[in-house]
């Protein structure tokens, strides 16, 4: 069975979380694991652009560097990226086997798909000097959590997934926030109880936790500018940038402009086409994001939203800039109705109809979730 048929058969959800399996499973096989220097990405918004924009800056320097990332859109190999390339099937089998052999049958089949590609990463960045790992659904109990890291990154925090990680911003915040072993920078946040939690947690557990501009100077803004510029980066993803390049001075490691030259991670903002724009973003906190960034016209909106998801206000704050939604079909149990989706938008008086093309005349702007994105561009790219 190749990696990808095994993955398949593993739960990407428990009906009983169980936060013990993973620390227990690792502690098991870590003497087998590599030990690079990991800086670890927490936070609701913007992880997985910050932490490439480092791995690139990293690779760019000529240093062996590993990004893990997830969900992905279209394929697998777009979780774990390996010195600027998403990793080839090769060698994520070579891993599989190799991962196999560490873990016993029970151990093997008690992970998730998510724990057990966390470690499947691990091993594929055996050569690796730093690994920037992305944190998936939380933070203390995440799976990316039982490694040691150097520098944990905290990107905005906001409501998402409250079923699991708390009612309220208090909660939402400490349960990310819990997963930082010894120092910490801390984005911009919009919601003033995160840097509350945030000193709680670092005088109870003796944490040093920085605020970015902590670590970015004038010249830091200058280089800054010149590379939004270059890019042509939204204000988010400049907010993204700026984190990473406060990692790399906390690093101590010197950069420069042409360190960063390649695009933000595909799927943020991203212009596929003339009139097409794809963002994978699904909370309320990108949908503002991408209200600032393209105030001013007017676009189709290709969407649809799981049931856990907030997706009333989501529409009300991109209700601005939409001229109708058109929603598109998602194959998963987790994806809300149509017929509730419809009622929510006639509710909110936003025009609607079903998607079934992308019409050169009209502005497209796709979003809602990756499995919207993917929908959406397997429809296209057909």
């Amino acid at each position: 069975m190749n990696f990808l048929e095994y993955l398949n058969t593993k739960p990407l959800f428990y009906d009983e979380i169980d936060y013990t399996r993973m620390p227990r499973i690792y502690e098991k096989i870590k003497e087998s694991l590599p030990t690079p220097k990991i800086i670890h990405i927490i936070g609701t918004n913007g992880k997985g652009t910050t932490g490439r924009f480092l791995a690139n800056a990293l690779h760019s320097k000529g240093i062996k560097v590993g990004h893990y990332t997830s969900p992905h859109i279209l394929e697998f190999n777009e979780r774990i990226f390996l010195n600027a390339n998403n990793v080839a099937d090769a060698i994520l089998q070579e891993a599989h086997l190799e991962l196999q052999t560490l873990l016993d049958v029970d151990d093997a089949d008690s992970l998730s798909y998510f724990e057990y590609t966390t470690l499947l990463a691990m091993i594929i960045f055996k050569e690796c000097e730093y690994v920037v790992m992305e944190a998936g659904l939380g933070g203390e109990h995440d799976a990316t959590a039982v490694f040691d890291k150097i520098l944990t990154l905290v990107t905005p925090i906001a409501y998402d997934h409250e079923a699991f990680l708390g009612s309220n911003i208090e909660e939402i915040a400490a349960t990310k926030l819990r997963a930082i072993q010894n120092n910490a920078i801390i984005a911009p946040q919009a919601y003033s109880e995160v840097y509350s939690v945030a000193e709680q947690i670092a005088t109870k557990s003796a944490l040093n936790i920085y605020r970015v501009d902590e670590f970015i100077k004038d010249l830091d803004k200058e280089k800054i500018n010149q590379i939004v510029n270059n890019l042509n980066l939204v204000p988010y993803l400049k907010d993204n940038l700026t984190l990473s390049i406060a990692a790399l001075n906390f690093l101590k490691l010197k950069y420069e402009v042409d360190d960063f030259k390649t695009p933000p991670l595909f799927g943020r903002l991203t212009k596929i086409s003339e009139n097409i724009i794809v963002d994978v973003g699904h909370n309320t906190l990108a949908a503002q994001g991408i209200v600032k960034a393209l105030e001013g016209d007017k676009y189709v909106l290709v969407y649809n939203s799981y049931k856990d998801k907030n997706y009333k206000e989501i529409l009300s704050i991109l209700k601005p800039i939409i001229l109708r939604v058109e929603i598109i079909a998602v194959n998963e149990q987790r994806a809300e109705s149509i017929e509730i989706i419809k009622n929510t938008l006639k509710n909110l008086k936003i025009e609607y109809n079903i998607f079934k093309e992308a019409k050169p005349e009209y502005k497209y702007l796709v979003f809602g979730s990756f499995s919207v994105v993917e929908r959406f561009l397997r429809e296209h790219n057909e």
